[in-house]
């Protein structure tokens, strides 16, 4: 039965720069083929931010943009090119870090998961998620209440602030947590408290007494530059990882890589009240344009805010959706013919698009 006007998800889409508009088209092109199928009762609003709106309005986050996202079920957020961005108070906003604080998506959600067929680059098949903090840390952006968390007080001196709070620690160390009880019941703290004292021993404070809240999950605790040689080494031991800002995004990276590709990293930023779906790799603006860029990540993540709005509202369709999905892409992915060029297939962007779009319809038939 069509879901009805009260039961409507509601979604803003920024498709961002670069190859964002391209590879935002094909996610959307699977997303409407779960939406027909599951009858999601999906809206989708599509607001201009990045360069395009730098040209019309000034600036790359218009205050309309951020509103729309704040009012909507979801947001779907292509790549930004924010390096190409001018000044801050010239209009260059960067909106994935915008949203982020104005929507308080403290939790950055990254799998890092090989798919059938397509091997991990490091031995073992990987299946970990690692559990970031998204707020604060040593992003200048996100570290100072008024001004810059970057400074120089002399033409030779440059300095960060890093920003660490109790509040910020422990809900990551939740989310992580409670993630970790749905999954394999493992933890592991990535810190460097043997050298930031002050701040990685705050947060791992926290996390230690969020720890004792969950004794079902196994917790151990590692040094940033020890757990990215551990990850290299064998990442299959690994289940949740929960860490800090900077470490996160590092380690989400190389995780994804050695699992199988970066292009295929989905990431989901979470908060109390919304939701963003948001690729973990850049804009691409060197292929853009050339029907090239493997849209897999974004699509992975969509899923992943579908599976988020499923659970939030006991949406069971949204849950199946999202699932399809992630299986579409698994069969994808696992077939030479089907996978773009950048995992060695001959498939562009639409067409990638097109073919799991397809197999979401195939794979809902067979369940």
């Amino acid at each position: 039965m069509q879901a009805s006007s009260s039961s409507q998800v509601r979604l803003v889409v920024m498709a961002g720069d670069g190859i964002g508009p391209e590879i935002t088209a094909a996610t959307l092109d699977v997303v409407r083929a779960a939406d027909r199928i599951y009858k999601l009762g999906l809206s989708f609003t599509p607001v201009t931010i990045g360069i395009a709106a730098l040209d019309v309005q000034g600036t790359t986050l218009p205050d309309a943009a951020a509103e729309a996202a704040k009012t909507a079920d979801g947001v779907i957020l292509g790549p930004v090119d924010h390096n190409a961005y001018p000044p801050v108070a010239q209009g260059g906003l960067n909106p994935s870090g915008e949203l982020r604080k104005r929507l308080d998506l403290f939790a950055n959600i990254r799998p890092a998961r090989s798919r059938g067929g397509f091997p991990s680059r490091c031995g073992a098949p990987v299946d970990l998620v690692i559990a970031r903090e998204n707020t604060e840390g040593f992003y200048a952006d996100r570290s100072m209440f008024l001004g810059s968390g970057e400074f120089m007080p002399t033409a030779d001196l440059a300095l960060s602030v890093r920003k660490v709070t109790r509040a910020g620690s422990t809900r990551i160390a939740e989310a992580g947590f409670a993630l970790a009880r749905r999954r394999r019941k493992k933890v592991t703290a990535v810190h460097k408290a043997n050298v930031l004292r002050v701040s990685d021993g705050l947060f791992l404070e926290c996390v230690r007494a969020v720890a004792a809240r969950f004794p079902d999950v196994t917790y151990e605790e590692r040094i940033i530059d020890a757990m990215a040689a551990l990850l290299v080494r064998d990442a299959s031991v690994f289940d949740v990882l929960v860490t800090t800002n900077m470490f996160g995004d590092i380690l989400s990276d190389l995780a994804s890589e050695i699992s199988g590709s970066l292009g295929l990293a989905a990431s989901l930023n979470a908060g109390a009240e919304h939701a963003l779906a948001q690729a973990q790799h850049g804009s691409a603006p060197d292929i853009a344009g050339q029907d090239r860029a493997n849209p897999a990540s974004l699509i992975g993540s969509a899923a992943m805010l579908l599976a988020w709005l499923g659970e939030r509202r006991g949406a069971d369709r949204l849950t199946r959706a999202a699932g399809a999905i992630e299986d579409a892409l698994d069969h994808a992915i696992a077939n030479p013919q089907w996978r773009t060029r950048d995992l060695g297939g001959p498939l562009g962007t639409k067409a990638f698009g097109e073919r799991v779009a397809l197999l979401v319809d195939e794979v809902a038939t067979a369940r």
